[in-house]
């Protein structure tokens, strides 16, 4: 079997570095490495603050090729993609900020390759896993025939997967469908330093969170002010990811 193509990776330098491990940054569905991380200018908040910083696009998403099946886009499968990219730029241990699918992700991440991760952020994380109540077979026909899913969810994600235009929809329903598949189950924290949780106060996809920082001892949970979209873009975030990985 040929092997598949690997995620787009760009790692970022700082000018003024410090002794401490690139921070890979890890975006949210339907997003992309530079809309979620380069452009609101968190790079650029640890650039400055001494971090190299490595951004990778997910699979279906940006730059990075699409999958060619679901079972290419489970939260195992994205995670050993993320870590063969952490490989290919020669980064063995680093720290994981992740936003809402990316904070999903980092969880993963850190279950797959507990000895290499260091600190983490985890923002926007939903508690529960949302895919898991997607109409599948619907969201393949919205995609395929422009079909309307009669459940409302549906209908939003599908509008989401559409979002990005003909050519990465269908890669995107595919990673919602592996998602589903390998749905957000936390048990125990696998780093031994816990994580910092990160939610805007009006988003209401992080509700109930407090569920999950209970699992973890010692993890803390920190409130910014905006909804899902808006606490991603705010400063308070962007200066919580650069402290709490910064210690």
């Amino acid at each position: 079997m040929q092997d598949r193509q690997g995620l787009a990776t760009r790692v970022f330098p700082s000018d003024r570095p410090v002794d401490l491990p690139p921070v890979l940054l890890l975006h949210g569905i339907a997003s992309s490495g530079n809309g979620d991380w380069v452009e609101p200018g968190t790079v650029s908040a640890l650039n400055d603050a001494g971090r190299t910083v490595v951004v990778v696009d997910l699979r279906g998403h940006g730059d990075s090729p699409a999958p060619a099946s679901a079972a290419e886009t489970g939260a195992p499968a994205q995670a050993q993609d993320i870590l063969a990219a952490l490989d290919g730029v020669g980064v063995e241990t680093f720290d994981i900020a992740g936003y809402s699918l990316g904070a999903r992700l980092a969880w993963a991440v850190a279950e797959e390759a507990p000895a290499r991760v260091r600190k983490v952020v985890l923002g926007g994380l939903s508690p529960v896993e949302p895919f898991s109540m997607v109409d599948i077979a619907a969201l393949r026909k919205a995609v395929a025939e422009g079909v309307q899913p009669e459940d409302p969810f549906t209908g939003m994600i599908a509008g989401l997967v559409g979002s990005r235009g003909p050519e990465h929809a269908p890669g995107l329903a595919l990673v919602v469908e592996g998602l589903a598949s390998t749905p957000f189950e936390p048990k125990a924290w696998p780093v031994q330093t816990p994580p910092v949780f990160v939610v805007g106060q009006d988003d209401m996809m992080t509700q109930g969170i407090e569920r999950i920082v209970d699992l973890v001892g010692g993890a803390e949970l920190i409130t910014v002010p905006g909804d899902h979209f808006g606490a991603l873009a705010g400063a308070e975030f962007r200066g919580t990811v650069v402290r709490a990985l910064g210690q």
